[in-house]
């Protein structure tokens, strides 16, 4: 089972909260293994802080002074990312820039590189690049000249890239180049440092200003499901830092920004669910809204208890 971090063990590594066990344990493995020229292979859902992981290795790294260099392969048009890639010498194409441009492979020149969403990589151009990484050169294009390349590789893609592989999206050869090491970074609702992480982000997002949360507004956002992970995490932070009051942020707050499972439940659709909504509402009122006693009234923990105000959308008036 994950557990949390020994105690003695650095929370934050690097500007990455790493209180998860699992977490510290994968960053560890990862930057032994990229000292030793292994590419590393960034798996999880969207959100769950890929490029952030890959920039922390970095700075751990050895080639911390180096470049850091990061391409998302999903936000460049097909027809682009060869040239962003692999660069080009000037007037090798129409629209191209007169002193030609330097692709990423060699702006990370001694460095580290990131390929984000490298499964949406055109099959095309994983031929090309499984061929840079084997003979550790590359072509810009447009010109006849190898330059030689020293990069270490980190990529990133939210599909599973062994199910590509099976479905011909993927290069298989170049998907057992890239897997030297499969790191698996856990969505936000399997991670045991929630806690720690929620105090790190808020930190990050106040900039130095005081911002306070209320006992009830934290275990309200620490029961939030959070689908887009630490990114929903942080822009909800964000926008709660922005919009607070006197630094303080309340449980009304972070209601009015988090988006509620469902709208009113139908009593037509739903008897139980109306009946269950009605209840809330009658406890709620009588016991003026204070959680702890709400929960207490109704034998179920906080945590349960925001679960159920998100999913009927009840909200205090």
């Amino acid at each position: 089972s994950v557990q949390m971090a020994p105690r003695g063990a650095p929370v934050v590594i690097d500007g990455l909260c790493l209180a998860d066990a699992s977490m510290r344990s994968s960053f560890d493995r990862a930057l032994k293994v990229i000292e030793r020229d292994v590419p590393v292979l960034l798996q999880g859902e969207t959100g769950t802080g890929k490029e952030a992981f890959a920039a922390a290795l970095h700075r751990a790294s050895s080639r911390a002074r180096k470049p850091f260099v990061a391409l998302n392969c999903a936000a460049i048009p097909e027809t682009l990312i060869e040239s962003e890639l692999f660069g080009y010498r000037g007037g090798s194409f129409t629209g191209a820039r007169k002193e030609g441009m330097t692709g990423k492979l060699q702006q990370a020149e001694v460095g580290i590189l990131f390929l984000d969403e490298i499964g949406d990589m055109p099959l095309a151009l994983q031929t090309r690049l499984l061929r840079v990484l084997e003979e550790r050169q590359v072509v810009p294009l447009g010109s006849a000249t190898p330059q030689p390349l020293d990069v270490r590789l980190v990529s990133a893609s939210h599909r599973d890239l062994h199910v590509l592989v099976a479905e011909g999206r993927f290069r298989e050869d170049l998907y057992y180049r890239l897997n030297g090491l499969i790191v698996a970074l856990p969505a936000l609702r399997e991670r045991t440092d929630k806690s720690v992480l929620l105090d790190f982000l808020l930190t990050e997002e106040a900039r130095g200003e005081a911002i306070a949360l209320n006992v009830d507004a934290r275990d309200m956002l620490l029961a939030n499901a959070w689908p887009g992970n630490v990114r929903q995490m942080r822009n909800v932070l964000r926008t709660l830092i922005a919009l607070c009051e006197n630094g303080r942020i309340g449980v009304d707050d972070v209601a009015g920004v988090l988006p509620s499972d469902a709208a009113h439940v139908a009593p037509s659709s739903d008897p139980l669910g109306a009946a269950e909504h009605e209840a809330l509402v009658a406890v709620l009122e009588a016991r003026q809204w204070h959680m702890s006693r709400v929960a207490e009234q109704l034998g179920i923990s906080r945590n349960t208890l925001y679960r159920k105000l998100r999913k009927y959308g009840i909200a205090r008036p």
